[in-house]
């Protein structure tokens, strides 16, 4: 199978990824933000970067998804390229940080990728707040995410929800992350568990007090 955890920066997905692949004994993978040689460069310059920011993580998301559908055992990913695509992408053009002929050139050629590959078998989106995500942005303390403005994140949340939400056609596990504390609350974590042991493998009726999909907008 091939799992996948979407969520906007600061909303616990890595943490995340990495207690699931303890817990079912699944191969995570990562994305790689901390290799990525323009992610400094385009903090302090979007416009200018947004482009080498772009290709360069469609690049890297292709070439793992490729990986993932040659596994032979269940694959979770941290962040995956459809949101990388729809809603990071999309986002940056929308602000002005990604020109139109550079747009048209990212999506031409994540269009071709999609031939190629497959959706999840599941997507659990982490569904958190700006305050929540501020706040574990400061936690981590990562020096080029300290100077990411509020505009952006709350544009993230708005293409988060515009896209998964509404226009994603895949099976989907919505979370939403701010009364949560699975890292440290084991409860917290066992509800999760549950859920995806539901919708997955049919072992749990969906919890009646816990409502980890919201309705979906229309």
């Amino acid at each position: 199978m091939y799992i996948a955890v979407a969520g906007n920066i600061g909303s616990g997905k890595t943490t995340l990824t990495k207690m699931l692949a303890r817990h079912y004994r699944w191969e995570p993978r990562f994305e790689a933000v901390e290799e990525n040689p323009y992610l400094e460069d385009y903090y302090q310059n979007i416009n200018r970067w947004s482009f080498n920011l772009e290709v360069y993580f469609l690049k890297e998301r292709f070439r793992d998804l490729l990986a993932i559908q040659q596994a032979d055992h269940t694959i979770i990913q941290d962040r995956t390229i459809y949101e990388g695509v729809n809603v990071f992408m999309k986002n940056n053009h929308d602000m002005g940080q990604l020109s139109d002929r550079d747009y048209d050139t990212c999506m031409e050629l994540f269009e071709q990728m999609l031939q190629m590959v497959r959706l999840p078998d599941l997507m659990i989106y982490l569904r958190a707040s700006v305050p929540h995500l501020v706040g574990n942005i400061q936690q981590r303390g990562r020096d080029y995410e300290q100077t990411i403005q509020l505009e952006y994140l709350e544009n993230l949340n708005r293409r988060y929800d515009e896209f998964l939400l509404k226009h994603y056609r895949g099976r989907m596990l919505v979370v939403e992350k701010d009364p949560l504390d699975f890292e440290h609350q084991p409860k917290d974590f066992a509800k999760i568990v549950d859920r995806i042991d539901s919708t997955l493998f049919g072992l749990f009726p969906p919890s009646d007090n816990w409502p980890l999909n919201p309705p979906k907008s229309h």
